[in-house]
């Protein structure tokens, strides 16, 4: 059986899905997904601490599916931007699973990871599985990948 690391860059999914669909998410059905196409051996989840407690419910319910949930603080800088960014988080631990793996499975439509995803194809010859919002995805990510699938249908969580 092939097996997976699946990472998702949760603050990305939240604002392209939203800011596409109007909605959230389906973090179950995505698992599910996924699980039909291999193993999946590890699982992250990227996302900053506010210390919300619908926050933490969201983030119980992604432990609850199985991922392991990675907590940054969120920042306010002075000038009113934010930062809780995971790029060099997601980075560094796609390039630890990716030798252990037959595929890596990103969530995210952050053209960022597009020197990411060729390094571990060529590195690793994994196979490199994009997630994101179309017309919300970075082209460079779409290329990069080996395949990109995107996020509609039974991946939107309608309320």
């Amino acid at each position: 059986m092939k097996t997976i690391a699946v990472f998702a860059d949760v603050q990305n999914l939240y604002y392209t899905v939203r800011q596409a669909y109007g909605c959230h998410f389906n973090y179950s059905a995505f698992w599910q997904q996924i699980s039909r196409e291999g193993q999946i051996v590890k699982a992250y989840a990227y996302a900053t601490e506010r210390g919300d407690p619908r926050q933490q419910q969201f983030q119980q319910i992604l432990r609850n599916l199985g991922f392991t949930v990675k907590l940054k603080p969120y920042i306010q800088r002075a000038d009113g931007s934010a930062k809780g960014d995971w790029d060099v988080g997601i980075t560094i631990d796609v390039l630890d699973a990716a030798p252990d793996v037959d595929e890596v499975v990103l969530a995210s439509g952050d053209g960022d990871f597009d020197l990411l995803l060729q390094r571990v194809i060529e590195r690793n010859g994994v196979q490199a599985t994009a997630y994101g919002v179309p017309g919300l995805t970075a082209g460079a990510l779409i290329r990069a990948a080996s395949r990109y699938i995107p996020i509609e249908g039974s991946l939107l969580l309608r309320h």
